[in-house]
């Protein structure tokens, strides 16, 4: 089990004033690790930190170093890294946009402008989700979780409406022979099912909004992710 400390310490002068430089104790014979905004120096960490997630997407799909150089120019404040003894273990990556509800569907490079972030809207009434990981070695301390809070914290600090995300489905590929994209997504929400990625966002207050085909190349979900949205005015953090 993990305990996460309740102490947050004064934001460090090269952080935004809606994070807080937050220490995190999981287990006495481990590190604590802290949560920060991107800086330049996390640049190769965050590439080496993609391929270690996501071997089942497609390179295409990957972020690299290019990629959060430009997300560190357009909105170094809304890029969340998580670091252990300098080592770069997590991230949270997104940007502000109007998200129209009434045409949801989009292909997830696409929408992100190919993870280059240019389409930020400073004004925009959603955060949209772009990514966010632990690595594997790191998994099931809470550290997944820390980063949604500090999403939340980021979308009230702005007053900004929610999080809107393509939530990709890791676990549909063990039941696709069986049951349909739907059919699992139905099961996991109505938790007859569980799947790694889906049962913990709707843990973190997701509710799904529908499906996305097409969204993404990766071969376990066959394309498909989950429009999810986390509504602000629910207070769920």
């Amino acid at each position: 089990m993990s305990a996460e400390s309740s102490t947050f310490l004064a934001a460090r002068s090269d952080a935004v004033p809606w994070i807080m430089r937050r220490t995190v104790t999981m287990d006495p014979r481990t590190s604590p690790y802290t949560l920060t905004t991107l800086r330049p120096e996390h640049f190769a960490g965050l590439e080496a930190l993609q391929q270690a997630c996501y071997p089942t997407l497609h390179p295409d799909e990957l972020m690299r170093v290019p990629h959060f150089e430009s997300q560190h120019a357009v909105f170094a404040a809304g890029q969340i890294v998580v670091e252990v003894d300098g080592q770069v273990i997590g991230q949270g990556s997104g940007f502000f946009t109007d998200f129209d509800f009434a045409a949801p569907a989009h292909r997830f490079a696409e929408f992100c402008d190919g993870f280059f972030f240019r389409g930020h809207q400073p004004t925009g009434a959603y955060y949209y989700g772009a990514d966010i990981s632990v690595h594997p070695a790191w998994r099931g301390r809470g550290i997944g979780r820390a980063i949604y809070q500090a999403r939340k914290q980021l979308v009230l600090a702005h007053g900004k409406r929610g999080i809107v995300a393509g939530g990709l489905l890791p676990g549909y590929a063990a039941h696709r022979r069986d049951i349909s994209v739907k059919e699992y997504v139905e099961a996991v929400v109505a938790e007859r099912l569980f799947d790694p990625t889906l049962s913990f966002q709707l843990k973190q207050g997701f509710v799904v909004r529908g499906l996305l085909p097409g969204y993404i190349h990766d071969s376990a979900s066959d394309g498909y992710a989950t429009l999810l949205v986390w509504d602000a005015a629910s207070g769920d953090l």
